[in-house]
């Protein structure tokens, strides 16, 4: 069988293949609470036969938001309504969910994307006063975020934390924290963006310490049973930034806390950067945190070919793969997947008629 369909363990969670649906904003919640979008867009990625299935980034308070349209796991109203949401996946896919826990930091109060994406004042309507490690903004037009003292420290750590209880209550299987792209977390990691002076900024344990208190914070709340995993950005592509070799050092650290797998992405902390895209761009981050820790590593990033994910995992750079803007054009990916490489997918049998003569028996029955 291809290594790319046979069966990973994440922490005690079993996954069926080593494709993973990466976790995708799609600003179309009211006040943090999901909608019937979310409903339909995570319904049907549910179907698509990947390994796992991760929720976009919810904010754990509503200043964490990266836009006014994010989804938030923060009150009793948005856990309600993800459990909402939830339950109709659940009912007809067997999929493993994950759910990303994030605060967007400096770069929160934001319009979408497809309103242009600037920041927004905080006296604008749908805007608010961001927060991060240190006074200065991700963009010289943005509205300088405040910094972060110790009493603001400790919210945040026990937001995350609240909303790893909500996670738990709503039967998730895991929860991936989120420190990359640029958002809060990252932003303590990065001496671009971390000016501190006190034990939370300087040297590299200084500017983990924050990072790594809200994990242990997380596993803390979640049930020990299941997985805790960490989403990183593998640099900033910025001289003087973020490097890979400090990434592979605090997936060390977090490993030692019990962390169950690493994503590893790049980039988002700075608009000076320069990121050379191309097929699997991130794969040599990825592999570079491999060979410092025995924890799965998730490779992601222009990974579009069922070939190209196979050598990645052949090759050694990678225990999985995950897609995202490669799921949203192509929902079925992973059946298209098992088809160019000589495997099979689970899928729901009401749709088992669609598998054409020539594919062979690529798709085995959900159960449910």
């Amino acid at each position: 069988m291809a290594l790319l369909f046979e069966p990973l363990t994440v922490g005690g969670l079993s996954l069926a293949n080593r494709i993973v649906i990466a976790p995708m904003c799609q600003y179309s919640a009211k006040d943090g609470a999901m909608t019937d979008w979310h409903q339909m867009h995570l319904g049907q990625l549910a179907m698509a036969g990947a390994g796992a299935l991760t929720i976009e980034a919810s904010a754990v308070s509503p200043e964490g938001r990266i836009t006014y349209g994010d989804v938030g796991l923060y009150d009793d109203r948005t856990e309600e309504a993800m459990r909402l949401v939830i339950d109709s996946v659940r009912r007809w896919s067997d999929m493993p969910l994950v759910v990303q826990l994030a605060h967007a930091g400096r770069k929160a109060s934001c319009a979408k994307p497809w309103h242009g994406g600037a920041q927004i004042a905080p006296d604008a309507e749908n805007g608010w006063q961001t927060v991060a490690p240190s006074g200065m903004p991700y963009a010289a037009t943005d509205h300088a975020p405040v910094a972060l003292d110790e009493a603001g420290l400790a919210r945040i750590r026990d937001a995350f934390a609240d909303a790893a209880r909500r996670a738990a209550r709503l039967g998730l299987d895991a929860i991936q924290i989120h420190a990359a792209h640029g958002y809060l977390l990252h932003e303590f990691l990065s001496p671009l963006s971390n000016h501190r002076d006190d034990a939370y900024g300087g040297s590299l344990a200084n500017r983990m310490r924050f990072p790594l208190e809200v994990f242990d914070a997380v596993r803390e709340a979640f049930p020990a049973d299941r997985p805790v995993t960490v989403r990183v950005s593998g640099t900033d592509w910025v001289e003087g930034g973020w490097t890979a070799e400090e990434t592979a050092q605090f997936a060390e650290a977090l490993e030692r806390r019990g962390c169950a797998a690493i994503h590893v992405s790049s980039g988002g902390l700075d608009p000076r950067q320069q990121i050379p895209i191309g097929p699997g761009y991130q794969v040599p981050l990825a592999r570079t945190v491999k060979d410092a820790v025995t924890m799965p590593v998730i490779a992601v990033g222009l990974i579009t070919d069922p070939q190209q994910a196979e050598q990645i995992l052949q090759g050694g750079h990678a225990d999985a793969i995950a897609i995202a803007r490669t799921a949203l054009w192509d929902p079925r990916w992973p059946w298209h997947a098992a088809a160019a490489l000589g495997a099979s997918v689970k899928a729901p049998p009401q749709y088992l008629r669609s598998e054409p003569h020539e594919a062979g028996r690529v798709l085995k029955e959900m159960t449910r």
